[in-house]
């Protein structure tokens, strides 16, 4: 009320004296016919229908913001609606019954039916009276009634849209070119037709209608089928929702959009905000908001015809919407691009974080074990060292043992026994020692023997130290026992074994083992010296030694 003028108000209140509708659908017929009250008055009674609105029309339908297409709860009726509205239902079906007949009667005689202004009272809200069914039952019936099909079945590309398109009465596929075809009516909800309308920015167009109501077949033979009016949606991907105000969905529409008259068509789209809400945060572009452009509604011959919606479309609300919807689309193809381009871009990213990660990780690893592999030849070296430390003192004891031996065996009287055990013993040299040991003479004795001959012949006799490497006191009693108590392994303390010629068998060193009681030797035997752990020891025997050799014996 507040944007309307002084004169455009008193048309209002005449309106609404003599009709008793409600403010926004009397203000809506107003706008329709130029606020002529009579046209207005004409209109709701059916009498005429309004001219086609001049092309000079201002924007006013667009005021009505997107509260009057949301699901909000059904305005509260007046006490005068609540006791007029029976009132006048009970009035008005007698009257009904009585144009049904007529029109029946007419229909026989093939006589013109005369226009009854009461056969187009509405006066109440038709309830819902069907609790199944939908957008999709009332879109097969329709097919079923006027013998059309959906247009996208007619053409070689079907109209892309995920929720919209023929109804499941009949999969056809190409179809004649006089075959009558439907607007691709959306099968879902009137909730979800509006959140494609504002989700694409897409014109919506909502059809209404009731079949107590008879201007509703001649509708849907004449506009719903109208080859022109149909293409024109077609075209310009206009969002189409119908259904039977008998159904929940389309009854819940009906309240939502003040329907009072079928048939009925609106047109809705995204458009500015005028007047944003005060409660809401001033904005210098405020969100689009989903706004009734236009509604239409009365007989196919007049406010809802093929010829005054298609007019309507092309010469009004086409031009006047579609700048701002191409608008809108270009902005969401934007967003949707850069939504796109920051979803490569953070892949792209998160890819090359992935590849530099596994790259500093191999690269890591490999440094974890390169150190690893370091530490371990390090720790190989160092015991390879201490090997061979162990090995050289090993090797310097057994030389300091040798040469304590061989003075010792030198100075001490061994008496040369003619009836001892003459053995032949060929050193690692090649050179060849006999010597006669007696039979109570131990393994010790033999070992220490052949442990001296292999002194290199480089360290003289006479710096052979004079006592023992332990420091134990000796004397040729006691030898035997000091080494044996130096000797923890024999392989590796001695450096050599002893092993006969033919058959070839081991003589293990054994502490307090007699060489009388050792089978190879009995009776004398040929003895040849291994040496052990890989050195390679040079020992020549002297001429002057007091051993004989083979030489010798020649």
């Amino acid at each position: 009320m507040d944007h309307l003028d002084a004169g455009q108000r008193n048309a209002l209140a005449s309106l609404q004296n003599i009709v008793h509708a409600d403010e926004d659908v009397a203000i809506s017929v107003l706008d329709s016919v130029g606020w002529d009250v009579q046209r207005a008055v004409d209109l709701l009674f059916g009498h005429s229908a309004p001219p086609p609105p001049p092309t000079t029309t201002t924007m006013q339908e667009f005021e009505i913001d997107d509260s009057d297409v949301r699901p909000l709860p059904p305005r509260s009726p007046s006490v005068y609606q609540l006791v007029s509205r029976p009132l006048f239902a009970v009035f008005a079906v007698p009257l009904h019954v009585l144009s049904n007949i007529f029109r029946f009667i007419f229909g026989l005689l093939r006589i013109p039916v005369p226009q009854f202004r009461f056969t187009n009272l509405s006066f109440y809200t038709p309830r819902p009276r069907r609790s199944f069914g939908g957008p999709d039952r009332w879109v097969r019936e329709l097919e079923e009634e006027t013998g059309a099909v959906s247009i996208s079945t007619g053409r070689t590309t079907a109209f892309e849209t995920a929720a919209a398109g023929p109804s499941t009465l009949t999969a056809r596929s190409r179809l004649a070119d006089d075959t009558k075809v439907l607007p691709d009516f959306t099968l879902g909800s009137y909730d979800e037709a509006l959140r494609t309308c504002e989700r694409e920015a897409r014109i919506g167009c909502i059809v209404l209608v009731s079949e107590e109501h008879d201007d509703v077949p001649d509708f849907k033979r004449s506009t719903l089928t109208n080859a022109e009016f149909v293409r024109i949606l077609y075209d310009n991907n206009v969002v189409v929702w119908g259904g039977d105000v008998r159904d929940q969905e389309a009854y819940s529409a009906a309240e939502k959009l003040q329907a009072t008259t079928y048939p009925f068509v609106a047109f809705v789209a995204l458009q500015p905000r005028r007047n944003p809400s005060s409660s809401s945060r001033p904005s210098a572009n405020p969100s689009p908001a989903l706004t009734v452009l236009s509604r239409h509604q009365g007989p196919s011959s007049g406010p809802t015809s093929p010829s005054t919606l298609s007019s309507h479309l092309t010469t009004q609300l086409l031009p006047r919407v579609t700048p701002f919807l191409t608008r809108i689309q270009a902005q969401n193809a934007a967003r949707e691009r850069d939504r796109v381009l920051r979803s490569e871009q953070d892949a792209a990213f998160h890819a090359t974080a992935a590849r530099d990660r596994a790259r500093i990780e191999s690269k890591m690893a490999a440094e974890r074990e390169a150190a690893e592999r370091a530490r371990a030849e390090e720790a190989e070296a160092e015991l390879q060292r201490q090997h061979q430390l162990s090995l050289e003192h090993l090797k310097q004891t057994r030389l300091s043992w040798r040469r304590f031996i061989r003075r010792a065996l030198t100075s001490s009287s061994l008496p040369a026994s003619s009836g001892g055990l003459r053995i032949a013993i060929r050193l690692p040299t090649g050179q060849r020692i006999i010597h006669t040991f007696t039979p109570t003479q131990s393994l010790t004795s033999l070992y220490a023997f052949v442990g001296a001959q292999l002194v290199p012949s480089s360290l003289s006799s006479s710096e052979d130290p004079t006592t023992s490497p332990a420091g134990d006191a000796w004397d040729s009693a006691n030898l035997e026992l000091c080494l044996e108590k130096q000797i923890s392994s024999a392989p590796e303390w001695w450096g050599f074994q002893l092993v006969s010629a033919y058959p070839r068998k081991e003589i293990q060193w054994m502490p307090g083992t007699q060489l009388g009681d050792v089978d190879v030797l009995k009776g004398g035997s040929q003895l040849v010296v291994e040496l052990t752990g890989g050195a390679r020891e040079t020992a020549v025997g002297n001429g002057d030694d007091g051993y004989e050799t083979e030489s010798d014996e020649e």
